[in-house]
């Protein structure tokens, strides 16, 4: 009798033990399930990392561009926009995305868009009003027209602070440019202060102006020099 006891008192705590092992192991798989990392969106996978990787590539370009060929203000305007690029990382890596993933002005992507087959209507006369017509124009050109630009272009922000303006690789510093979001039909009419590695790039303040809610970037586009 002792014997069989003894006997079930040892299967007892072997099954405790092995349901425990079998409990921890599980807790253990749940742990590194919860724990695991995400893995970054690219910027062929979301808007608002092309956005931020546009945003990115551009301001790396100015500063290559400032480098190549630099003056006297170079040195500080390079310290700018390296405190722009470190900005811009944080936002990527704040909505997920890839950190320090960049690319040069996205016009390359606008093929893949249908709807930028409606673009090049644009420069027609009689197609003007329609385009420029929304009333309210934070930026106080919702009455102005002028010669179309940078056709194709899409539109992102350059990272900086201060007052609505804009920066360009066209444009001189004075040149006031109207920007319309042909999505929302927001618009914004801005000054060139600076120059920057693309054709036209919003400050913050302007680009919140025309933006829609969680984009980092305006496919569909009408830019015009009004000044």
């Amino acid at each position: 009798m002792s014997r069989r006891r003894t006997l079930g008192t040892k299967k007892k705590i072997a099954l405790l033990v092995s349901a425990a092992t079998v409990a921890g192991g599980g807790a253990f798989v749940m742990a590194s399930t919860s724990n695991a990392t995400p893995t970054p969106k690219s910027a062929s996978e979301s808007t608002v990392c092309l956005g931020l990787a546009t945003a990115l590539g551009n301001n790396q370009k100015f500063i290559a561009d400032q480098r190549a060929n630099p003056d006297a203000q170079s040195e500080a305007r390079i310290a700018n926009r390296e405190a722009v690029v470190a900005e811009i990382k944080r936002k990527q890596e704040a909505s997920g995305c890839a950190v320090g993933e960049s690319a040069q002005d996205s016009q390359t992507a606008q093929p893949s868009q249908p709807a930028q087959s409606a673009q090049p209507s644009a420069p027609a006369a009689s197609a003007q009003p329609a385009e420029s017509a929304p009333a309210a124009d934070p930026g106080g050109g919702a009455a102005a027209t002028g010669q179309q630009v940078c056709n194709g272009s899409t539109v992102t922000l350059s990272g900086e602070g201060g007052a609505p303006a804009a920066s360009s690789n066209q444009f001189p510093a004075g040149t006031k440019l109207k920007v319309t979001n042909l999505d929302n039909d927001k618009s914004t009419t801005v000054e060139v202060t600076s120059v920057s590695g693309s054709c036209a790039l919003l400050n913050n303040a302007a680009f919140e102006q025309v933006r829609e809610p969680g984009k980092f970037l305006i496919r569909r586009a009408l830019i015009e020099k009004v000044g």
